[in-house]
């Protein structure tokens, strides 16, 4: 009785000791070692990748935001803003009424498939409402109106998918640079910018592919807003 009352107890001792040695080395040491090496070889991702302006932090490289007007009378969704360059559709994106203190931005896609809408392959003058063909449809319709301008106008055949389609996620902070390009004169003429030096700025924001050869030259919507913004108050 007494050995086995004094083996129940060692055990019992050694799993202890086993639990706090555990729980100091892969709940304390190895989280502060990890956080160490991040903060020290890559503290810009290691906090959120944030993009900073006029002193505050205003936004992610890796998170798309919305530029809209203010919300008018009536209105379930606001206009985009004309004098800001704007990203690509965020489809399938929920309201956040959990935590209404911040206007988080959710993550997801319209899981609607690829030929949603489509005759024989092909989307319709009229597609059915609510599928992606009628979605894709009225953006580029949107997409030609407001970009269209005294001097340049878009044609259909000019728009490209990224302008009329959401990616997975609906947070995509790029676009292409053909989109950013069909932007340029609105957004020069809502400014009061020479179309030169809007252009330049979407040249200088434009990042190749990754390592070369992964996925596709894209610009950061965020960082280009910023210029924007940045070179009409130098004006």
């Amino acid at each position: 009785m007494n050995n086995s009352v004094t083996n129940t107890a060692r055990l019992l001792g050694a799993a202890l000791r086993a639990l706090l040695v555990l729980t100091l080395v892969t709940g304390v040491l190895y989280p502060l070692a990890v956080t160490g090496v991040a903060q020290g070889l890559f503290h810009e991702k290691a906090n959120g990748s944030e993009i900073e302006a006029d002193g505050r932090v205003v936004g992610s490289s890796l998170i798309g935001q919305h530029y809209d007007l203010p919300l008018k009378k009536g209105q379930d969704t606001p206009d985009p803003d004309p004098k800001w360059f704007q990203g690509r559709p965020a489809g399938g994106l929920g309201g956040n009424s959990v935590n209404t203190r911040y206007k988080l931005i959710l993550s997801g896609a319209t899981n609607l498939a690829a030929d949603s809408g489509a005759v024989n392959g092909t989307c319709p003058a009229e597609p059915e409402a609510g599928t992606l063909c009628a979605r894709v449809l009225a953006a580029k319709a949107a997409v030609v109106k407001d970009n269209s301008v005294p001097g340049y106008t878009v044609k259909p055949s000019d728009v490209p998918a990224d302008a009329v389609t959401s990616s997975g996620s609906g947070l995509d902070p790029a676009i292409s640079p053909a989109y950013a390009a069909l932007q340029v004169h609105r957004v020069a003429a809502r400014n009061g910018l020479p179309v030169a030096e809007v252009q330049k700025l979407v040249e200088d924001h434009t990042q190749g592919r990754a390592l070369g050869f992964i996925g596709e030259p894209r610009v950061n919507v965020l960082e280009l807003n910023i210029a924007v913004k940045d070179l009409a108050a130098r004006r």
